[in-house]
This record gives structure tokens, C-alpha cells and sequence, in this order.
């Protein structure tokens, strides 16, 4: 970090700076920021959009829900994969070939649906898509991380940076379905494929074209090192050859981030808990649908986003003392509480609606300290890995959330799915006290 660029984000003589004020004063963090977050779009998009197109193309919600769970559970496999290579190769030598393939396969996946080709080859195209998917999330808070090293006030600053990019999540979760709803509806069937996919080549053009305020990447460290043991010897391309990479030893081989200690406690927490939200989803979905008034149901999933936006931002600019295990504890038990105010107040949509803007207050301060808790876990070198397996996590949970809230809707009715969300979040909070438990004896 430069002498100029701590001065830029240091607070003037006598005035405070707001922590968001001083985030952007950081030479191309604005840049990164926002270009990091219009290529976010195909998370709120693209799995609603597989369901929306499919429904309407084929008249079928089975075959539409499959396939949208095929492609979710895809991407969540690779996820970490494709966050060891930005880490041990740099997000630009490895993001622009990724942001390629994943572009062209988002491309095939749309105008094969558009011609409505067999069901078959389009689930081979869903799985070929998801397996092409990476986290901009991961990219983008690895980039703060980097950013606010040896600026004073570090660490406060990076609490603000996380809740930041956690009420960005929010409001691409907020406007993502609206638009996919809207596109679907007023546009055509598969325009809302298309979107995000525009969206994301631009974006994601934009953020690897940035290097300024791109992490060095493993290889690179292991370039210079050797290049200063022996500055006549190879090249670039014999630096970077496999054999090359074996002989440097252990900071070429980085262990995974889930034999760090507090991880996979971490992950379970995470995935627990994410069950809750699709469960919710659902749940409210299929009442909405039975009262005939599915014309509210962006708005009113929305509500809990926005909630969620506003704690971000609030979390962001406050400073809290304390083990981040400790808060994670607090904001699920808080979570639970307002769970069990959906159900009550299922019936109501206004007052379900207030409910869930209260409710959502806690749950970016809950992912955002997630993600300090990994940043303190596992090595800056390996830090995008840890973030996406937390992405990964909580992935793989709204995936089994949404498969037992529909068995459950099946065979109870939504009144009764309603009581999913509450019991899941119950259920980690015995989790989250044994990885605290296990934090503290460490």
C-alpha cells in the first residue's frame, strides 16, 4: 500500500470520514466495486429464469425445478475449484478464459431453449453451464482484502468493505428477480436467459481488466522468488511450467482451506442455516399462489431483501467489539425470532412484509461476519478459496432447503412449510456455539 493511497484514505484533521467515504477513496476500488457487481447479476437471475423460461416453454414445474436445481448444485461443485486457480494463478490469467467458456456456455444454455431443443441435451447444457460458474463475490471481497492492507484502521474498514458487498448481494437478490419476472413475462419467455448473461460478459470484462488492484497471485510470488535466486536463468513460460511449480516446494502447494482449523464448522453453520431461505421462498411462493395473487410475489420477496440491504449498510458503518463467533451466534438466535414471525404473520401480506424488512435487518451482519471469520481462518493467499467455499455452503443449503420445503408442501400444505425456516436456523445455532467453543480452546 503507498504513502499516497493511505493518505487518501485517512480521515481529514478534525472531521470523521464515513467508512464508506474512505473505501472509496482507494485508487480503482470503485472500479473493481461496481463492475464486480453488475457481473453478480446471473445469481439472482439465472435460476429463476431456468424455471420461468422451462415452465412456459414445456408447461411443465417438475422438469423446470430439476433443471434449475441441476445447475445450482453444478456450479456449486466448481466453485472452489475455479477459486484455487484465481488464488494460485491471479484472477486475470485464469478470469479471462473462465469469464470466456462461462460466457459461451450461458449463450448455448439460452438459444437452445429459445428453439426449444429436446429436454435431454438441455439438462446436459444446465450441467455444462453450472460446471462454467465462478463467485465475482469471492473475487471482489479478496480485492478489499488486498486493498486495505497497511491502512490504518484496517480491519474496521474491511467490516465495512464485507457489509458493503453484502447489501450489494441484496440488491442484485432484490432487482434480479423482479427483472427475470418482468422480462419473462412482458419481453419474452427466454429473454431473461440473456440478461444476465450480457450482463456478466461486461462486467466481468470490465473487473479482469483492472490490474491495479488485482491480489499477486501464488505463481507470481514464486516467480520473483526465483527470479531472484537465479536472475539469468529461464523465463516466464519456464517459471510457470508444472515442473517448475513442483520444485519451488510448499508456497506452491498450498493446502486446502478446509484443513484449516474452524472451516468446516464454519460451512456446516452456513449450510444449515441457508436451508432456511429457499425454504422460506417456497413456502410463501406456493401460498401466494393458492390466494391467487402471484402478482405480489416479487414485491413481497423483496421485502426481505431490502431489510437484509438496510442491515448491511447500518452493520457496515458501526464499529462492534467482540469475538465475530459471538455475533454470529446473536444475529442467528435473532433470525429465528423473526422466522417464527413469518408464520404468524403468513397470513397477512402487509404485515408479513414489515415483518420481514425487521427480520432481514440480520442477515448480511450474519454472512458478512461469516466472511471475517474466514479471512481470520485461513492465509491471504488462500482467501478467495475460503470465501467460495462458504458461497459453496450456503449454495449446497438452499438446494436441500428448497427440495424438503416442496416434500413438505406435498404432504402438509404451506402453512406447515412455514415452520421450515425457524427450525433450520434453530438448528444451527448449536453449531455455531461448538465452532465458537472450538475458536476459543484454539
Amino acid at each position: 500500500m503507498s504513502e499516497r493511497t493511505r493518505k487518501a484514505v485517512a480521515p481529514g484533521p478534525g472531521r470523521a470520514a464515513s467508512p464508506y467515504a474512505r473505501l472509496f477513496r482507494i485508487s480503482g476500488a470503485k472500479a473493481f466495486c461496481v463492475s464486480g457487481a453488475v457481473a453478480r447479476l446471473p445469481i439472482s437471475m439465472m435460476s429463476l429464469g431456468i424455471v420461468l423460461a422451462l415452465n412456459h416453454l414445456y408447461d411443465n414445474w417438475t422438469i423446470a425445478g430439476t433443471m434449475s436445481a441441476v445447475y445450482v448444485f453444478s456450479l456449486s461443485c466448481v466453485t472452489p475449484f475455479y477459486a484455487r486457480m484465481f488464488d494460485r494463478f491471479g484472477q486475470r490469467r485464469v478470469g479471462r478464459t473462465a469469464l470466456a467458456v462461462q460466457v459461451a456456455s450461458m449463450l448455448a444454455f439460452a438459444f437452445a431453449a429459445l428453439v426449444r431443443v429436446p429436454i435431454p441435451l438441455l439438462f446436459a447444457l444446465a450441467i455444462v453451464m453450472g460446471l462454467t460458474q465462478f463467485s465475482f463475490g469471492a473475487l471482489v471481497r479478496t480485492r478489499w482484502a488486498y486493498a486495505l492492507r497497511g491502512v490504518e484502521d484496517g480491519e474496521a474498514l474491511l467490516n465495512t468493505a464485507y457489509a458493503m458487498e453484502a447489501a450489494i448481494d441484496e440488491v442484485v437478490f432484490i432487482l434480479g428477480p423482479i427483472l427475470a419476472a418482468w422480462l419473462a413475462t412482458s419481453v419474452h419467455p427466454v429473454s431473461q436467459l440473456f440478461v444476465p448473461t450480457l450482463a456478466c460478459g461486461i462486467g466481468g470484462a470490465v473487473f479482469f481488466s483492472l490490474k491495479s488492484t488485482q491480489p499477486p497471485a501464488m505463481v507470481e510470488a514464486v516467480e520473483v522468488e526465483a527470479a531472484a535466486e537465479a536472475p539469468g536463468e529461464g523465463g516466464p513460460a519456464d517459471s510457470l511450467s508444472l515442473d517448475r511449480l513442483r520444485r519451488q516446494g510448499g508456497a506452491a502447494r498450498p493446502r486446502s482451506v478446509l484443513l484449516y482449523g474452524g472451516v468446516l464448522p464454519l460451512l456446516i453453520v452456513f449450510l444449515v442455516f441457508n436451508m432456511s431461505f429457499t425454504a422460506f421462498d417456497v413456502s410463501i411462493t406456493a401460498s401466494i399462489k393458492a390466494r391467487g395473487l402471484e402478482q405480489f410475489l416479487g414485491l413481497q420477496l423483496a421485502m426481505f431483501a431490502l431489510g437484509s440491504c438496510i442491515g448491511a449498510i447500518v452493520f457496515g458503518s458501526r464499529r462492534f467489539r467482540g469475538s465475530h463467533w459471538a455475533h454470529m451466534v446473536m444475529f442467528l438466535c435473532l433470525l429465528a425470532v423473526g422466522y417464527v414471525g413469518f408464520r404468524l404473520a403468513m397470513d397477512n401480506l402487509l404485515l408479513l412484509g414489515a415483518v420481514e424488512v425487521l427480520t432481514g435487518l440480520f442477515v448480511s451482519p450474519l454472512f458478512t461476519t461469516g466472511n471475517l471469520i474466514v479471512k481470520d481462518l485461513v492465509p491471504a493467499e488462500s482467501l478467495t478459496e475460503g470465501l467460495s467455499w462458504v458461497t459453496t455452503a450456503g449454495t449446497v443449503g438452499t438446494s436441500i432447503g428448497s427440495s424438503a420445503a416442496g416434500v413438505v408442501l406435498d404432504a402438509a400444505g404451506p402453512h406447515v412449510g412455514m415452520f421450515l425456516p425457524a427450525i433450520f436456523t434453530a438448528c444451527a445455532i448449536p453449531l455455531a456455539l461448538l465452532g465458537w467453543a472450538l475458536a476459543r480452546r484454539r
